[in-house]
């Protein structure tokens, strides 16, 4: 490859980041380049190209007329580029780079990272690079080849992805806490007892529960206490402060073991999804189907 076309491709590439991340900061940061070098690439596309590409304020980037159908045909050029090596990867049957993941945070150590160690076994040429967070990231601001989610897998418009499972919850607690306090057996009998709920972005999360008629009812308790942290909550459960409303595949083994006792309160049996997800306009690589395809594979309990 010529140096002139390699510095074209850079300037491309850089654009083309520049417009999906909304700043050269964040594209700097996807490429592994200084902002000032992400800034310099696309003035120089723009020199090259006699027209300006970007509007640019102290706080955002946005496309200018040309601009927006440049981006569309620099993304095409890029997806084709992509397709192309995916293609030659899978011809060598060598599955190889590396893929950015972001999981949940106990479901991802609990559950997906076994998975994953387990397929660097199979493709040691494979590089992954785990983020944990119960935020709902922005796949294409971040830079995220997938993130394995939980409950709803948010925008349809801009993302694709598989279902692996459903997740399932139930109410239970401690025996040491219920023989304390007794056990209670309707909606209403959680009023007179400590209740333990799971935090997201500071707000208690309902529970979840077939009323008489086996009709589902969010059900806001008024919490004891308030855990951001599923393990942590489990830990609290376990220790007899009170009750929960935890999802088997975090609290199985606990009740399996006795350690934890299930109430009399009916929960569905598909509450929310599972889902992988990764962004429409990727083609999907060997190295990212890999990751799919094994934890699509896997039983979640």
């Amino acid at each position: 490859m010529s140096i002139n076309l390699h510095s074209q491709l850079q300037g491309i590439s850089a654009f083309v980041h520049s417009v999906e991340t909304g700043s050269f900061t964040a594209a700097a940061d996807r490429m592994g380049l200084s902002k000032s070098a992400t800034g310099k690439m696309v003035a120089r596309l723009e020199a090259r190209l006699g027209a300006q590409l970007l509007h640019r304020t102290t706080r955002s980037l946005s496309l200018t007329p040309v601009g927006q159908a440049y981006y569309e045909s620099c993304r095409k050029v890029l997806e084709e580029l992509d397709t192309a090596e995916a293609l030659l990867a899978s011809r060598q049957r060598l599955v190889s780079g590396k893929v950015r993941i972001n999981l949940p945070v106990s479901f991802g150590r609990l559950h997906c990272m076994p998975v994953l160690i387990q397929l660097l076994a199979t493709h040691p040429a494979l590089d992954l690079d785990v983020s944990f967070t119960d935020r709902r990231v922005d796949l294409i601001e971040e830079g995220i080849d997938l993130v394995v989610r939980l409950g709803d897998p948010g925008d349809h418009a801009h993302l694709v992805g598989r279902r692996i499972a459903w997740q399932r919850s139930v109410v239970c607690a401690a025996p040491n806490y219920l023989e304390r306090r007794g056990r209670p057996s309707t909606i209403g009998h959680l009023a007179d007892h400590d209740c333990l709920a799971f935090a997201r972005d500071g707000r208690p999360l309902p529970w979840t529960i077939l009323d008489e008629n086996g009709i589902a009812q969010p059900v806001s308790v008024r919490p004891r206490h308030t855990i951001s942290h599923g393990e942590a909550l489990l830990d609290a459960a376990v220790h007899g402060l009170g009750l929960a409303y935890l999802s088997t595949w975090l609290a199985g083994d606990d009740i399996r073991r006795g350690e934890l006792e299930l109430l009399p309160l009916a929960t569905p049996a598909e509450e929310a999804p599972i889902s992988i997800l990764w962004p429409g306009s990727r083609h999907l690589a060997p190295k990212v189907r890999v990751v799919v395809d094994a934890l699509s594979a896997a039983k979640f309990a």
